[in-house]
Protein backbone atom coordinates (compact mmCIF):
# COMPACT_ATOMS: atom_id res chain seq x y z
CA UNK A 1 0.00 0.00 0.00
CA UNK A 2 2.50 2.50 1.15
CA UNK A 3 4.56 1.54 -2.05
CA UNK A 4 1.41 2.68 -4.31
CA UNK A 5 0.98 5.50 -2.70
CA UNK A 6 4.51 6.51 -3.17
CA UNK A 7 4.41 5.44 -6.66
CA UNK A 8 1.45 7.39 -7.18
CA UNK A 9 3.40 10.85 -5.63
CA UNK A 10 6.36 10.72 -7.69
CA UNK A 11 3.99 9.81 -10.70
CA UNK A 12 2.30 13.59 -9.46
CA UNK A 13 5.33 14.85 -8.76
CA UNK A 14 6.67 14.25 -12.69
CA UNK A 15 3.46 15.36 -14.42
CA UNK A 16 3.55 18.96 -12.73
CA UNK A 17 7.24 19.10 -13.59
CA UNK A 18 6.32 18.47 -17.34
CA UNK A 19 3.50 20.61 -17.28
CA UNK A 20 6.01 23.70 -15.72
CA UNK A 21 9.01 23.06 -18.15
CA UNK A 22 6.34 22.83 -21.04
CA UNK A 23 4.80 26.05 -20.13
CA UNK A 24 8.26 28.08 -18.79
CA UNK A 25 9.25 26.95 -22.66
CA UNK A 26 6.56 28.40 -24.05
CA UNK A 27 7.21 31.81 -21.89
CA UNK A 28 10.81 31.42 -23.07
CA UNK A 29 10.24 31.51 -26.47
CA UNK A 30 7.24 34.30 -26.48
CA UNK A 31 10.10 36.71 -24.05
CA UNK A 32 12.98 35.67 -26.93
CA UNK A 33 10.51 36.42 -29.59
CA UNK A 34 9.89 40.12 -28.51
CA UNK A 35 13.40 40.00 -26.95
CA UNK A 36 11.25 40.46 -23.78
CA UNK A 37 14.11 40.38 -20.44
CA UNK A 38 11.03 38.98 -18.35
CA UNK A 39 7.55 38.40 -18.75
CA UNK A 40 6.26 41.19 -16.59
CA UNK A 41 5.58 43.62 -19.15
CA UNK A 42 3.76 46.68 -19.57
CA UNK A 43 2.29 47.97 -22.95
CA UNK A 44 1.45 51.53 -24.07
CA UNK A 45 -2.14 52.37 -24.06
CA UNK A 46 -3.62 53.01 -27.43
CA UNK A 47 -3.27 55.73 -29.45
CA UNK A 48 -6.59 57.33 -30.28
CA UNK A 49 -6.50 58.38 -34.56
CA UNK A 50 -8.15 61.65 -33.79
CA UNK A 51 -9.76 63.65 -30.39
CA UNK A 52 -11.74 66.56 -30.19
CA UNK A 53 -12.82 69.30 -27.61
CA UNK A 54 -16.37 70.39 -28.11
CA UNK A 55 -15.89 69.40 -31.86
CA UNK A 56 -12.83 71.48 -31.99
CA UNK A 57 -10.01 69.11 -33.22
CA UNK A 58 -6.82 68.24 -32.05
CA UNK A 59 -3.78 68.50 -34.23
CA UNK A 60 -2.28 65.15 -33.38
CA UNK A 61 0.20 65.02 -36.46
CA UNK A 62 2.43 68.34 -34.35
CA UNK A 63 4.70 66.36 -32.22
CA UNK A 64 4.45 67.95 -29.39
CA UNK A 65 0.29 67.86 -29.54
CA UNK A 66 1.11 63.94 -29.62
CA UNK A 67 3.54 63.68 -27.07
CA UNK A 68 1.85 65.94 -24.56
CA UNK A 69 -2.07 62.89 -25.24
CA UNK A 70 0.21 60.40 -24.95
CA UNK A 71 1.42 61.03 -21.68
CA UNK A 72 -1.88 61.56 -20.18
CA UNK A 73 -3.78 58.56 -21.73
CA UNK A 74 -1.06 56.27 -19.94
CA UNK A 75 -0.81 58.16 -16.83
CA UNK A 76 -4.74 58.01 -16.84
CA UNK A 77 -5.24 54.78 -17.96
CA UNK A 78 -2.79 53.03 -15.81
CA UNK A 79 -4.08 54.96 -12.55
CA UNK A 80 -6.04 52.63 -12.54
CA UNK A 81 -7.98 53.04 -9.35
CA UNK A 82 -8.58 56.62 -9.91
CA UNK A 83 -10.10 56.14 -13.40
CA UNK A 84 -12.23 53.39 -12.11
CA UNK A 85 -13.86 55.49 -9.71
CA UNK A 86 -14.49 58.02 -12.48
CA UNK A 87 -16.65 55.87 -14.08
CA UNK A 88 -18.53 54.60 -11.81
CA UNK A 89 -19.24 58.28 -10.23
CA UNK A 90 -19.83 59.32 -14.02
CA UNK A 91 -22.78 57.15 -14.25
CA UNK A 92 -24.44 58.91 -11.38
CA UNK A 93 -23.48 62.42 -12.04
CA UNK A 94 -23.69 63.07 -15.49
CA UNK A 95 -27.35 62.65 -15.78
CA UNK A 96 -27.26 65.81 -13.22
CA UNK A 97 -24.40 67.45 -15.30
CA UNK A 98 -25.09 67.12 -19.20
CA UNK A 99 -29.31 68.46 -18.94
CA UNK A 100 -27.75 72.08 -17.57
CA UNK A 101 -24.67 72.13 -20.08
CA UNK A 102 -27.26 71.64 -22.77
CA UNK A 103 -29.59 74.20 -21.18
CA UNK A 104 -27.15 77.21 -21.43
CA UNK A 105 -25.45 76.32 -24.53
CA UNK A 106 -22.55 74.54 -23.26
CA UNK A 107 -20.77 71.58 -25.45
CA UNK A 108 -21.27 68.60 -23.45
CA UNK A 109 -17.61 67.73 -23.31
CA UNK A 110 -17.50 70.21 -20.55
CA UNK A 111 -18.38 67.60 -17.73
CA UNK A 112 -15.17 66.18 -18.54
CA UNK A 113 -13.47 69.42 -17.49
CA UNK A 114 -15.41 68.35 -14.03
CA UNK A 115 -13.92 65.21 -13.64
CA UNK A 116 -10.82 66.84 -14.23
CA UNK A 117 -11.46 69.04 -11.45
CA UNK A 118 -12.77 67.02 -8.57
CA UNK A 119 -13.26 63.54 -9.92
CA UNK A 120 -16.76 64.15 -9.41
CA UNK A 121 -16.39 64.85 -5.69
CA UNK A 122 -16.93 67.56 -3.46
CA UNK A 123 -13.29 68.02 -2.67
CA UNK A 124 -11.44 70.67 -1.42
CA UNK A 125 -8.12 71.87 -2.82
CA UNK A 126 -4.91 72.79 -1.00
CA UNK A 127 -5.66 76.53 -2.39
CA UNK A 128 -9.77 76.37 -0.85
CA UNK A 129 -11.40 75.64 -4.47
CA UNK A 130 -14.40 73.89 -3.58
CA UNK A 131 -16.98 71.40 -4.74
CA UNK A 132 -17.11 69.52 -8.21
CA UNK A 133 -15.77 72.74 -10.01
CA UNK A 134 -13.17 73.58 -7.66
CA UNK A 135 -14.93 77.46 -7.52
CA UNK A 136 -12.41 79.54 -5.24
CA UNK A 137 -14.73 81.70 -2.86
CA UNK A 138 -14.40 85.06 -5.29
CA UNK A 139 -14.79 83.83 -8.60
CA UNK A 140 -18.07 81.74 -7.22
CA UNK A 141 -19.30 85.03 -5.52
CA UNK A 142 -18.65 86.82 -9.25
CA UNK A 143 -20.82 83.60 -10.66
CA UNK A 144 -23.40 84.05 -8.29
CA UNK A 145 -23.18 81.61 -5.65
CA UNK A 146 -23.97 82.23 -2.33
CA UNK A 147 -20.78 81.18 0.45
CA UNK A 148 -21.55 82.17 3.93
CA UNK A 149 -21.48 80.43 7.15
CA UNK A 150 -24.45 78.53 7.15
CA UNK A 151 -24.36 77.96 3.41
CA UNK A 152 -21.65 77.05 0.51
CA UNK A 153 -23.27 76.61 -2.88
CA UNK A 154 -19.99 75.60 -4.55
CA UNK A 155 -21.22 72.25 -3.21
CA UNK A 156 -24.39 72.57 -4.59
CA UNK A 157 -23.99 70.33 -8.09
CA UNK A 158 -26.44 71.63 -9.45
CA UNK A 159 -26.12 75.66 -8.65
CA UNK A 160 -22.44 75.12 -9.06
CA UNK A 161 -22.41 73.69 -12.83
CA UNK A 162 -25.08 76.89 -13.60
CA UNK A 163 -22.06 79.36 -12.19
CA UNK A 164 -19.34 77.11 -14.42
CA UNK A 165 -21.47 77.86 -17.57
CA UNK A 166 -21.67 81.40 -17.21
CA UNK A 167 -17.74 81.00 -16.93
CA UNK A 168 -17.24 79.18 -20.05
CA UNK A 169 -19.84 81.18 -22.06
CA UNK A 170 -18.22 84.41 -21.07
CA UNK A 171 -14.85 82.55 -22.08
CA UNK A 172 -16.02 81.49 -25.14
CA UNK A 173 -17.12 85.17 -25.90
CA UNK A 174 -13.89 86.52 -25.17
CA UNK A 175 -11.36 83.61 -26.70
CA UNK A 176 -13.62 82.91 -29.75
CA UNK A 177 -13.41 78.92 -28.65
CA UNK A 178 -14.00 76.45 -26.48
CA UNK A 179 -10.74 74.71 -26.45
CA UNK A 180 -9.35 77.91 -24.74
CA UNK A 181 -12.35 78.79 -22.88
CA UNK A 182 -11.51 75.33 -20.97
CA UNK A 183 -7.91 76.42 -20.61
CA UNK A 184 -8.72 79.73 -18.70
CA UNK A 185 -10.71 77.76 -16.40
CA UNK A 186 -7.69 76.92 -15.31
CA UNK A 187 -4.76 79.68 -15.92
CA UNK A 188 -7.82 82.00 -15.40
CA UNK A 189 -8.89 84.40 -18.30
CA UNK A 190 -6.63 87.38 -17.27
CA UNK A 191 -3.17 85.08 -17.64
CA UNK A 192 -4.37 83.64 -20.62
CA UNK A 193 -5.63 87.04 -22.21
CA UNK A 194 -1.91 88.22 -21.75
CA UNK A 195 -0.33 85.03 -23.35
CA UNK A 196 -2.85 85.03 -26.30
CA UNK A 197 -2.05 88.68 -26.41
CA UNK A 198 1.98 88.88 -26.29
CA UNK A 199 2.22 85.04 -28.56
CA UNK A 200 -0.79 86.41 -31.02
CA UNK A 201 -1.78 83.51 -31.41
CA UNK A 202 -5.48 82.14 -30.33
CA UNK A 203 -5.23 78.78 -31.33
CA UNK A 204 -4.81 77.02 -27.81
CA UNK A 205 -2.30 74.47 -29.77
CA UNK A 206 -0.25 77.02 -30.94
CA UNK A 207 0.35 78.42 -27.72
CA UNK A 208 3.47 78.37 -25.79
CA UNK A 209 1.88 77.90 -22.03
CA UNK A 210 2.71 76.68 -18.28
CA UNK A 211 2.80 72.82 -18.06
CA UNK A 212 -0.06 72.70 -15.49
CA UNK A 213 -1.85 74.50 -18.07
CA UNK A 214 -1.06 72.37 -20.86
CA UNK A 215 -1.45 69.14 -18.80
CA UNK A 216 -4.77 70.19 -17.73
CA UNK A 217 -6.49 70.64 -21.23
CA UNK A 218 -4.33 67.43 -22.56
CA UNK A 219 -5.88 65.46 -19.38
CA UNK A 220 -9.21 66.73 -20.20
CA UNK A 221 -8.76 65.13 -23.67
CA UNK A 222 -7.30 61.74 -22.39
CA UNK A 223 -10.34 61.39 -19.85
CA UNK A 224 -12.87 61.82 -22.33
CA UNK A 225 -10.86 59.31 -24.67
CA UNK A 226 -11.25 56.73 -21.92
CA UNK A 227 -14.27 56.89 -20.55
CA UNK A 228 -15.99 57.15 -24.29
CA UNK A 229 -13.90 53.73 -25.22
CA UNK A 230 -13.74 52.44 -22.09
CA UNK A 231 -12.73 48.64 -22.83
CA UNK A 232 -10.37 49.46 -25.28
CA UNK A 233 -8.27 51.17 -22.29
CA UNK A 234 -8.80 47.99 -19.76
CA UNK A 235 -12.09 48.85 -17.66
CA UNK A 236 -14.71 46.40 -18.24
CA UNK A 237 -17.55 47.69 -15.35
CA UNK A 238 -20.91 46.24 -15.59
CA UNK A 239 -24.51 47.86 -14.21
CA UNK A 240 -23.74 46.15 -10.68
CA UNK A 241 -20.21 47.61 -10.28
CA UNK A 242 -21.86 51.70 -10.87
CA UNK A 243 -22.98 54.39 -8.81
CA UNK A 244 -26.66 54.59 -9.54
CA UNK A 245 -28.49 58.18 -9.39
CA UNK A 246 -30.07 59.28 -6.35
CA UNK A 247 -33.43 59.07 -5.66
CA UNK A 248 -35.32 61.58 -3.81
CA UNK A 249 -37.69 64.04 -3.32
CA UNK A 250 -37.61 67.95 -2.91
CA UNK A 251 -39.10 70.15 0.51
CA UNK A 252 -38.96 73.59 0.22
CA UNK A 253 -37.41 76.07 2.86
CA UNK A 254 -38.15 79.90 3.12
CA UNK A 255 -37.65 79.72 6.96
CA UNK A 256 -35.22 79.46 9.39
CA UNK A 257 -34.26 76.02 11.37
CA UNK A 258 -33.08 76.03 14.49
CA UNK A 259 -32.12 72.14 14.43
CA UNK A 260 -31.18 70.14 10.86
CA UNK A 261 -31.40 66.71 12.47
CA UNK A 262 -34.95 67.34 14.33
CA UNK A 263 -36.13 68.86 11.02
CA UNK A 264 -34.29 65.36 9.32
CA UNK A 265 -36.46 63.38 11.56
CA UNK A 266 -39.46 65.28 10.81
CA UNK A 267 -39.37 64.67 7.31
CA UNK A 268 -38.27 60.67 7.88
CA UNK A 269 -34.95 60.92 7.35
CA UNK A 270 -31.64 61.77 9.17
CA UNK A 271 -29.26 64.00 9.62
CA UNK A 272 -26.44 61.78 7.84
CA UNK A 273 -28.33 61.67 4.54
CA UNK A 274 -29.35 65.47 4.75
CA UNK A 275 -25.93 66.54 4.55
CA UNK A 276 -25.15 63.61 2.28
CA UNK A 277 -27.63 64.92 -0.48
CA UNK A 278 -27.54 68.50 1.10
CA UNK A 279 -23.37 69.07 1.48
CA UNK A 280 -24.25 72.97 0.49
CA UNK A 281 -25.44 73.04 4.24
CA UNK A 282 -22.71 74.45 5.97
CA UNK A 283 -24.22 74.50 9.86
CA UNK A 284 -26.55 72.52 12.05
CA UNK A 285 -28.85 75.57 11.93
CA UNK A 286 -30.12 78.21 8.90
CA UNK A 287 -30.93 81.75 10.13
CA UNK A 288 -32.48 82.86 6.65
CA UNK A 289 -33.59 86.06 7.49
CA UNK A 290 -34.51 87.12 4.42
CA UNK A 291 -36.78 84.29 3.92
CA UNK A 292 -35.03 82.90 0.95
CA UNK A 293 -35.61 79.66 -0.71
CA UNK A 294 -33.58 76.82 -0.31
CA UNK A 295 -34.70 73.23 -2.20
CA UNK A 296 -33.49 70.63 0.46
CA UNK A 297 -33.51 66.90 -1.46
CA UNK A 298 -34.65 63.90 0.77
CA UNK A 299 -33.73 60.63 0.20
CA UNK A 300 -36.58 58.38 -1.05
CA UNK A 301 -37.23 56.09 1.47
CA UNK A 302 -35.74 52.78 1.37
CA UNK A 303 -33.11 53.40 -1.75
CA UNK A 304 -30.10 51.67 -1.39
CA UNK A 305 -29.01 52.96 -3.92
CA UNK A 306 -27.39 49.42 -5.22
CA UNK A 307 -28.21 47.53 -8.04
CA UNK A 308 -29.39 43.76 -7.70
Amino acid sequence: MKKTISALVILLIGILLIAFLTQSSVVNEIAAEFNFQNTAQTFPAPFPSAVDFAGETAPLAMFDVHERLDREINVNTYWQSQMLFYIKRATRWFPVIEPILKKNGVPDDFKYVAVAESGLMNSISGMQAVGFWQFMEATAKQNNLVVNDEIDERYNVEKSTEAACRFFLEAKVQFGNWTLAAASYNMGTIALQSQVDRQQEHNFYDLLLNDETFRYLFRILAIKEIMMHQTAYGFYLGKKDLYAPLQYSIVTVDTSIIDWAAWAHEHHTNYKNLKLLNPWLRQNTLANADRKKYLIKILRPGYTGIEE
